[in-house]
Order: structure tokens, then C-alpha cells, then sequence
């Protein structure tokens, strides 16, 4: 990833872990993996991803988590052989751990954090699918009543970014939750919001989806390799919670404690969702922006205390 190497490790009790390792070329420097020890290491809950040891020692930076044997969301839901293993029911699933995951950073933590960077492939599952939030690298710590906080350099991964972060640098819970909903139509539909375009239309997934759910179509949305055991007033539901939090207005985007209780209620009366704005799927090149690369590819070690 941009960190650096991620490394498959045991330890002498047989235990396997995730080690990454701050590599000297990485975009990500001493002050991010600072920031992510800080971060986790004040945190812990069933949908975040745990900390178990850092090591500081000289030009030597490593971080210890434990090892998700089934690796990250992205190697599911956008792979034709994988997909196919996760049935509706598990997906919703993912869908609310993710979500009681955010909920916990924003709101129920004893600190407030902004993850920055919330995108399939920063999700990863462990040996039951459970999901996990990884990777704080980027993350930011809000502190008393600050809601919100701008920065000159802009880093995260298009698509999944929300407009005023995108374009002015501006960030703030909501931001994370338009990503969420970003990944929630990712995970119905089984397509990556940057690589889902209608020419025709000239709309992106989110547009689209949008435009399925306004006809009354949006189980159209599904992806196909679930086939037709579906709860469909169920997805209709997630589709409906997706879009109200890619509004392009951050107020209009609910607080995560709303987006569990409408996805975990199933008589609930949702309200209606506006049009998504901007298209933000495609790279940007200014030099105040800076991507993230996910880490997913492991090596293997083995780690003596």
C-alpha cells in the first residue's frame, strides 16, 4: 500500500498476525503512522480492525494487527469467482458492521475520529466475514464541539470522496458517510464506482441508482451473481440509506446513529433521498491532491518477541 509492505507474520505461539512497515519511499511518512498508533491504540470495538503492537526502533516503523484471513470487501464484491460467495444476507450484514463501526469512530468512542479514507478495500473481513475498518493512517481526532476542518493537501481516493472534501478540503463526520454510501451501492451492486459509467445517460453509479430508485426500478441495481433469494424491501432500504448519504449536501447527509437504526428497521419510514450531485469518479491531477493505495498484498514472515 502507500504505507509501505504489509507482511503475513507468525508469532512463536502460533498466531498469525499482519505486520506493516513504513517503507522509506512511502507517501505516507513518520508523522501518519504516528497518527494511526494514536489513533487505534485508544480504540476498540468488534468492527474496527485491532492493534495488537507497534515497533519504533531507529529508521524501523511497524504496526502489528491482527491477521483478516479472508483479506479486504474489494477482493469480494469486484471479483466474478468470489462474489458469488456472498449471498444478500451476508452482505446486508456487512453493510450494518461497517455502518455500527462508523457509528462507534463518530460518536460512541471516547474520542471522535474522522477515518478520511473509507473504501471497500480499507474494510477487511476476517475468517467469519465479519467486517473490519483498517487503515488510520489519514484519520483525524475531533476534539470538544469542532465539526468540521480543512486541510491545503487533499488525499484519499476519488469516488468515494465527498464534494467539499474533493473540491474545497474540507472535511467533517459527514464526509465519512458519504463514502459509506458510496460503499453500500458498491456492495448491492457488485461494481466499483469508478469503473461504473452510463454514457448514455451520462451518469455515474451513484446518479444511476438514483435514477432506478426515483422509476421504482432500484432492485435492477442488484448484482446478479446473488441470484433471486433476495430480501428486496431490504435492499430497497440500503439503496435508500446509500443515497441519502451521497447528497451533496454535508446537513442533508444523516448522522450515523440515524443510517443504523434505518438499516436495522425494517418498518421504518425513510425520508426521500435528493438527486446526487457532482461526478467525482475520475482522477484528479492538481498537486494538492494525493491517492491512497490499499494493502491487501501480503508477504510472509515470521516474527520472534
Amino acid at each position: 500500500g502507500g504505507f509501505g509492505p504489509v507482511y503475513l507474520g507468525r508469532l512463536e505461539d502460533g498466531q498469525e498476525v499482519a505486520v506493516k512497515r513504513l517503507s522509506k519511499k512511502s507517501s505516507q511518512g513518520v508523522e501518519e503512522f504516528k497518527n494511526e498508533v494514536r489513533l487505534i491504540a485508544k480504540l476498540q470495538h468488534r468492527n474496527l480492525v485491532r492493534l495488537l503492537g507497534c515497533c519504533i526502533d531507529d529508521d524501523e516503523r511497524l504496526l502489528v494487527y491482527e491477521f483478516m484471513h479472508n483479506n479486504s470487501l474489494d477482493t469480494f464484491i469486484f471479483d466474478d469467482a468470489k462474489r458469488k460467495l456472498l449471498g444478500w444476507s451476508k452482505r446486508f450484514e456487512i453493510i450494518l458492521g461497517i455502518a455500527r463501526g462508523l457509528l462507534y469512530l463518530h460518536e460512541d468512542s471516547r474520542v471522535r475520529i474522522i477515518h478520511r479514507d473509507m473504501k471497500a478495500s480499507n474494510v477487511l473481513l476476517d475468517r467469519n466475514m465479519v467486517p473490519k475498518i483498517s487503515d488510520f493512517g489519514i484519520a483525524r481526532m475531533f476534539g470538544g464541539d469542532q465539526t468540521t476542518a480543512y486541510t491545503l493537501k487533499v488525499i484519499g481516493t476519488y469516488g468515494y470522496m465527498s464534494p467539499e472534501y474533493a473540491m474545497d478540503g474540507v472535511f467533517s463526520i459527514k464526509s465519512d458517510i458519504y463514502s459509506f454510501g458510496v460503499m453500500v451501492l458498491e456492495i448491492v451492486t457488485g461494481k466499483k464506482i469508478r469503473g461504473f459509467y452510463d454514457a448514455e445517460l451520462d451518469l455515474n453509479l451513484c446518479g444511476y441508482a438514483w435514477m432506478l430508485w426515483k422509476e421504482g426500478r432500484s432492485t435492477e441495481l442488484l448484482d446478479g451473481a446473488m441470484g433471486s433469494s433476495c430480501d428486496h424491501s431490504q435492499v430497497r432500504r440500503c439503496i435508500q440509506v446509500a443515497l441519502m448519504c451521497v447528497d451533496v449536501q454535508p446537513r442533508n447527509r444523516p448522522m450515523m446513529s440515524s443510517v443504523v437504526m434505518m438499516l436495522a428497521g425494517e418498518n421504518a419510514t425513510l425520508p426521500e433521498p435528493n438527486e446526487p450531485g457532482v461526478n467525482l469518479g475520475r482522477n484528479r491531477t492538481d498537486t494538492g491532491f494525493s491517492e491512497t493505495q490499499s494493502w491487501t498484498a501480503l508477504r510472509r514472515c515470521y516474527i520472534s518477541p
